[in-house]
């Protein structure tokens, strides 16, 4: 049940609302805008409440849990206080820290070796068992730990080997952190990530979250990207009126790791092979024409796919491509794959048999050779299990809300195991494109309908039953907001799919939904779900990142749940 606010007079109470200068209830309208704006009140203080998932908070929850650690592996019950500065090595000091863990984020953390101190230190490109000569770079008081620069291996651990690494720029770069981890133990890894998202973010007890099934791992671990984004800064010198002038090409490339500096990257062989032509031609094309520029820009490389038959013409297809053109060849087709620059193009990607245009710029998933394992695994969740505990067996779902769209993925790819699905995106040029894709995969309007809408006003579009509806999300980053989730619940459909960027935030919405609350319990709906199943999937090999997919039944039938999920 909801817990009163404390606000609100009970019954029998001498508190009554004060009347108005007429001595007269309020008239309706304004009744309504007074409603308004205490549910707006409401709304900012569920969005202040709820957890972000940023990295500085993830990070905190591993040193927090990581210090717990040690002091119990010591004997020591009391609680770390915070360490003087003055008894910490001075920034820009070399010492050897010993790696003790892993955290979330991709970054080591570890102790200095030789040290009673607890303090713990954050550096990149290290593995348990490592022992790093590392620069203190800043220690940060409040938050209890101090970051550090790689410097070198003094000695590795079992599980570290260099040999592994294929790029020059790595522990320089800050795109990749595990390449020179084994594969295994990098799936492993981001096992573990959704596991501590799930206890730190969800708030939920841990008999309501299922044991985390092993991450799917890429079918490549190189050469898989099929977008990438390097940048080069502004010339240097006076930046007014843009009269700053380049005198040679700028270095073109990623951040380099811990600092506002672009290092230059003439290669990045996680890229697929028409991206890194891509590179190779934009960086020559800049060589060209760096005199041009007065600002600093971002270069688009986008993989973009023509698929021809065995029997056609590939000639053709080979001068269709301004640039570099890479042949792929199959059994049954030919695919000629190009790289595009321009934001306002459109790249073309194929999953199993479907096709999808895009906007060039705009987001699609960039890792295709594990897309179609991807979108099959959600084939096979999307519909609920025959004997699926606390569901109503005897009402068979039948129709698909796919919110946050984009081009329709989703919507797409699951529309032939319904009899209707919708996809909502609030980007009108997102939902162009989905219905382009649509016709593309000849889909009619009453298999692959597509509404641009705000994904929190999403089901006052749709008309779907709830009790014969999935609903599959896939949000930014940020996740979902207190608004969508309200409505989500509200609607209360059968089945939810969740997929995930960012497993924490994920886990903070499943939470959400687990508890069927939206703010904490001051608003519960009535509707909760319970965790089926939690998988993380490796979209991005040789980095931190690990993709979520979450499995949520509606309880069902008065089915109860623990006390301590209410």
């Amino acid at each position: 049940m909801a817990s009163e606010s404390p606000r609100t007079p009970k019954m029998g109470s001498q508190a009554s609302p004060k009347p108005n200068f007429q001595g007269k209830r309020p008239a309706p309208h304004q009744r309504s805008q007074q409603g308004k704006k205490r549910q707006q009140k409401k709304m900012r203080k569920r969005e202040r409440d709820m957890k972000n998932g940023s990295t500085e908070e993830v990070l905190s929850f591993d040193i927090r849990d990581l210090r717990a650690s040690l002091a119990e592996a010591e004997g020591d019950e009391s609680e770390a206080a915070i360490i003087p500065d003055e008894s910490l090595p001075p920034p820009g000091s070399e010492i050897l820290l010993k790696v003790v863990e892993l955290s979330s984020t991709g970054d080591a953390l570890a102790i200095q070796e030789g040290s009673s101190s607890k303090q713990i230190y954050v550096l990149p490109f290290a593995v348990p068992g490592d022992i790093i000569k590392a620069k203190v770079y800043r220690h940060l008081r409040e938050e209890g730990y101090t970051v550090a620069d790689f410097i070198s291996v003094v000695s590795a651990a079992l599980k570290r080997d260099d040999a592994r690494v294929q790029c020059g720029y790595f522990a320089k770069c800050s795109g990749c952190q595990f390449q020179m981890l084994d594969y295994a133990d990098q799936l492993a890894h981001k096992k573990r990530i959704v596991e501590k998202a799930f206890k730190n973010f969800s708030n939920l007890p841990p008999d309501l979250i299922p044991a985390i099934a092993d991450t799917i791992g890429s079918p490549l671990q190189y050469g898989y990207r099929t977008k990438l984004t390097p940048h080069f800064d502004g010339p240097p010198g006076p930046r007014r009126n843009n009269t700053a002038t380049f005198t040679k090409r700028p270095d073109i490339g990623f951040m380099l790791k811990g600092q506002r500096t672009t290092l230059d990257i003439e290669d990045c062989p996680i890229a697929t092979d028409a991206v890194r032509a891509g590179m190779k031609s934009e960086r020559e094309r800049m060589d060209r024409e760096f005199v041009k520029y007065r600002k600093g820009a971002t270069i688009l490389l986008r993989e973009s796919t023509k698929r021809v038959s065995k029997d056609g013409s590939s000639a053709e297809v080979e001068l269709e491509a301004s640039g570099p053109v890479v042949k792929v060849e199959t059994d049954s087709h030919i695919d000629w794959k190009s790289c595009v620059t321009d934001n306002n193009g459109t790249s073309t990607e194929y999953i199993d048999d479907y096709v999808f245009h895009n906007p060039a710029g705009s987001f699609f998933q960039n890792n295709n050779s594990i897309l179609p394992i991807f979108t099959d695994y959600i084939r096979q969740h999307i519909i609920p299990p025959t004997l699926s505990p606390g569901t109503d067996k005897d009402t068979p779902v039948k129709y698909l809300i796919d919110a946050y769209s984009g081009s329709g993925l989703f919507t797409i790819t699951l529309s032939s195991l319904f009899e209707g699905s919708t996809g909502i995106d609030i980007a009108e040029s997102s939902i162009t494109f989905a219905r382009t894709n649509a016709k593309a995969n000849n889909l009619p309007r009453s298999q692959a309908n597509f509404i641009a809408a705000d994904a929190g006003e999403l089901f006052k579009s749709v008309y779907y039953p709830a009790d014969e509806t999935v609903v599959v999300l896939d949000p930014p980053r940020k996740g979902c907001d207190a608004s969508f989730l309200s409505q989500l619940l509200a609607f209360g459909p059968k089945r939810v799919v969740y997929v995930s960027c960012n497993v924490h935030t994920q886990a903070r919405d499943v939470g959400v939904l687990v508890r069927g609350e939206a703010d904490d319990g001051v608003e519960a709906q009535g509707t909760r779900y319970t965790i089926e199943s939690l998988r993380g999937f490796d979209f991005f090999p040789q980095t931190g990142h690990v993709e979520g997919v979450a499995v949520l039944n509606r309880v069902d039938n008065n089915t109860n749940l623990p006390d301590t999920a209410i």
